[in-house]
């Protein structure tokens, strides 16, 4: 079966099964988040309780973890929900946001890296290339990095880490350290809302949840994502309606089906 048919069998799968996919993410697109979950096909909740969140995320089927608006309360929920999650054996993507802003990020992502093992990191360029011990360029939580090698760099700390890595940017590269997919589908105006790389990850969260492996599950949300660009530009009367945008974004992720996705969809077989 090629990667697309898979994609397709995922999004199915996914939602049949309507994964409930814990969140302990970013207030800034909190709402979004949730609500991009629910227009895929899961059922997201959103607590950072650290009184409760071992409790839930043992009734969910996946965890998402963000640290857009991380500060020291939510890292020790953080690290208490992927305990747990790995003790259960419930996969967990994080969404190391702006790692390389803050002092204080960069040591939440390291500790949060020495105690949970993750199935999938996604993050822009610059956020893996500080993840895998590279400078990176950026303005605040914005990559600038020049994304040509990112294939090479997917692979190669896929393989050390041992889990899925996923660079999003204006090409995607998602590797499991042996096959390596590059995502050619998208539009600017991604890049013009805010939030659309955390619900990326919340997609993730919802396929994991949905029980594909890892690797087909960040590709399939992040083509999910990147052909939900395409249209909802396309339905726009002037491209530059960025709030129209947004909602048709999120009208055609709730609508998207296979025959769209095998069109649209751009994947490259990289090794």
């Amino acid at each position: 079966m090629d990667c697309i048919e898979k994609v397709n069998d995922a999004l199915k799968q996914m939602k049949e099964k309507r994964p409930l996919v814990h969140h302990i993410t970013n207030y800034v697109t909190f709402n979004d988040c949730a609500n991009v979950g629910l227009a895929i096909g899961a059922s997201p909740v959103m607590s950072d309780e650290i009184k409760e969140v071992a409790d839930m995320v043992s009734i969910c089927n996946a965890l998402v973890l963000n640290i857009g608006t991380c500060n020291e309360r939510t890292l020790e929920s953080m690290i208490e929900a992927g305990k747990a999650a790995n003790t259960n054996n419930i996969p967990i993507i994080l969404d190391p946001v702006g790692i390389g802003a803050t002092p204080f990020r960069f040591q939440a992502i390291e500790r949060l890296m020495q105690e949970i093992r993750f199935s999938v990191i996604r993050g822009n360029m610059a956020e893996i290339k500080v993840i895998a011990g590279l400078g990176a360029e950026r303005r605040g939580v914005d990559s600038l990095e020049d994304e040509s090698n990112s294939a090479q760099l997917a692979e190669n700390l896929a393989k050390q880490l041992g889990c899925v890595i996923a660079i999003t940017g204006k090409s995607d590269s998602v590797s499991n350290g042996e096959i390596t997919y590059v995502l050619g589908n998208g539009h600017e105006n991604l890049a013009k809302v805010t939030g659309t790389g955390c619900m990326t990850s919340s997609l993730i969260g919802s396929f994991l949840g949905g029980g594909s492996d890892a690797h087909i599950s960040a590709i399939s949300a992040i083509l999910c994502m990147s052909i939900a660009g395409e249209i909802a530009t396309e339905k726009l009367i002037d491209r530059k309606a960025i709030g129209s945008f947004k909602i048709y974004l999120m009208d055609t992720i709730s609508a998207l089906n296979p025959a769209e996705i095998r069109v649209r969809a751009k994947a490259s077989l990289i090794k």
